[in-house]
């Protein structure tokens, strides 16, 4: 058996929402479960789902994901899933308790970042809590990119 710290921790990432940190200033990030078919694993696995357009809210005390899609495994035939329905999140209250507090007082918003399978096979959500940004700030963050990315040509190019 090999010692604690030297176990590796594996994520196969499934989907990934790369706009997110672009569109949002990131707060902090949590990871959360999700209550998912069997279906839907399955087309997870397969690695098509987007989560571009979607976000997360609190309705009754739980934490949902919505606007997420999966698309239909195709051999599943009529027990498959709706490849656009709600799906529960699976946080311990005192994050779920922090994160709708967020959202109500702060106006900030809940993002998913990256759904993944951990070393143990269980599909996991990042979630990010964020704050829109103005166009301005949009822009500078697109200038800051250019000007790293022409300063690590210069850099190369000096070698």
């Amino acid at each position: 058996m090999a010692p604690k710290g030297s176990q590796r921790v594996v994520k196969k990432i499934v989907a990934e929402n790369r706009k997110a940190r672009f569109n949002y200033e990131i707060m902090d990030t949590y990871e959360a479960g999700l209550v998912l078919t069997g279906t839907e694993v399955k087309s997870l696995r397969e690695g098509k789902a987007n989560i571009a357009e979607s976000y997360a809210t609190d309705e009754g005390g739980e934490m949902w994901l919505i606007n997420s899609y999966l698309p239909e495994y195709l051999q599943a035939n009529r027990f498959n899933h709706e490849p656009r329905r709600r799906r529960k999140l699976l946080l311990s209250k005192r994050e779920a308790h922090r994160l709708q507090s967020a959202i109500n007082r702060d106006g900030m918003t809940l993002i998913p970042l990256k759904i993944y399978f951990n070393d143990q096979g269980r599909a996991k959500l990042e979630l990010a809590l964020g704050k829109g940004k103005k166009l301005h700030d949009k822009r500078e963050s697109e200038k800051e990119r250019d000007w790293n990315r022409q300063k690590s040509r210069i850099m190369k190019d000096n070698r």
